[in-house]
């Protein structure tokens, strides 16, 4: 794909940036930080999208020739929504009480240029078997998912050995739908022409 632009990718995770260059475009990474409360008046299918185009737009006003990525993750479960976890007792906790259940995992992405923007959310589903309080400890210590939405990595110990199944795009779990991604990137540009 080429882009004939600068593309930014606004976001601090590592796995976003190595999922990115899976597509094997250039960019660079410039991250804004953000407050990352999602206002009461937004619904939780819709907060990760809200967060990511809060990013993208962080960003100012740009020049015509760049463009924005930024994407949010969050995992809901019972209409309550795990984002990262502030400690390894609420990591233990937010584990637990995904233990033995299905939750849904969202993830907004937002295309932003000086002309337009684009967005969207992918919606997967995750089963885990059932989790104790020492096996979500002793992940903690392990993996370390602070900076993880819901508390996990699915490509962390838990993800092998406590993941029943999945519903939807793995690459979404990660943190960015590489598919949809990539669609949307070629729409956006497509519209350039």
């Amino acid at each position: 794909m080429d882009l004939n632009k600068e593309l930014i990718l606004s976001s601090h995770s590592p796995r976003r940036k190595a999922l990115l260059e899976k597509l094997r475009i250039p960019f660079t990474v410039n991250a804004i930080e953000i407050d990352e409360t999602i206002p009461d008046e937004v619904h939780y299918a819709s907060g990760a999208e809200y967060l990511a185009v809060k990013k993208a737009k962080a960003h100012g006003i740009l020049d015509n020739e760049t463009i924005i990525l930024a994407a949010d993750t969050i995992v809901v479960y019972n209409d309550v929504i795990y984002g990262k976890p502030t400690s390894r007792e609420d990591a233990i906790n937010t584990l637990t009480s995904l233990s033995d259940k299905k939750h849904s995992v969202y993830t907004g992405v937002c295309i932003y240029s000086a002309e337009k923007q684009i967005s969207f959310t992918e919606q997967s589903e995750v089963k885990f078997a059932p989790i104790s309080d020492e096996e979500a400890g002793y992940y903690f210590d392990l993996d370390n998912p602070i900076d993880k939405a819901g508390s996990y990595g699915i490509q962390d110990w838990i993800g092998f050995v406590k993941v029943e199944y999945i519903v939807g795009s793995f690459t979404n779990i990660l943190g960015l739908p590489l598919a949809q991604t990539q669609q949307a990137l070629l729409s956006f540009l497509q519209d350039d022409k």
